[in-house]
């Protein structure tokens, strides 16, 4: 009985404190995509959440797009912006403070903060971008390791992502990354190959909405992330 009574406070315990994992949806002319938020940058986390409760992203648009590297969004300014404007300097007013993780790179479908080259590495308010990347040599790596890294070494498991599933490994430890795309990779490749203007803007424009999943969706996708659970 008391065997049972411990297993029971346990599993209490354990569910009472496992941090709830968010997803949202993107939506644009050229697909959908599924995204899950880290828990490990909560600062990045509730900040995206709480900018796409409020409608934020809803109407903006995917401004810039570098194939086989990522494409950018979520500037206000770009709702009303007119052909061939620049965009990328909107801002909601506030920074985001950098939430580095040796754990969490640059890999194919990852979700990460735009910013201004400021020494604080402090993330744009609302800009982000989702990396579409390309596949690197173990010659291309090293490189980056000498140039970009002054010696850092990337770890070998990171090696092994980059050099089978691809991403934009000289952005590691420059911008926050706070999420990945768990459905739907094919919608950045798309955007990604669209005829863009010499600012890297998309000659056609692309909007989206995005819309935080509701807590059965939620479950739903953990089940199958997770089988364990």
């Amino acid at each position: 009985m008391k065997r049972l009574l411990t297993i029971a406070i346990l599993f209490l315990t354990i569910t009472a404190t496992a941090k709830p994992n968010y997803y949202v949806r993107i939506k644009t002319a050229y697909g959908d995509c599924i995204i899950l938020l880290y828990n490990e940058t909560p600062k990045h986390r509730d900040n995206f959440i709480k900018l796409v409760k409020k409608g934020h992203y809803n109407g903006t648009l995917f401004h810039r797009g570098i194939q086989n590297c990522m494409i950018q969004g979520g500037d206000p300014d770009s709702k009303t912006a007119k052909p061939g404007a620049e965009l990328g300097n909107g801002d909601v007013g506030y920074t985001v403070p950098a939430e580095f993780r040796d754990s969490l790179f640059h890999k194919r479908g990852v979700l990460a903060a735009a910013r201004d080259d400021i020494p604080s590495k402090a993330s744009s308010g609302c800009q982000f971008y989702i990396v579409e990347g390309k596949r690197f040599t173990d010659e291309e790596l090293d490189k980056l390791e000498q140039t970009k890294f002054n010696g850092r070494k990337i770890p070998l498991s990171q090696r092994a992502i980059y050099k089978s599933v691809g991403g934009s490994p000289h952005l590691d430890q420059n911008y926050t990354v706070y999420g990945e795309v768990v459905s739907g990779i094919d919608m950045v490749d798309r955007i990604a190959a669209v005829k863009k203007d010499a600012k890297d803007r998309p000659l056609t424009d692309v909007s989206m909405t995005v819309e935080l999943l509701k807590k059965r969706e939620r479950r739903r996708l953990d089940k199958i992330l997770n089988p364990a659970l």
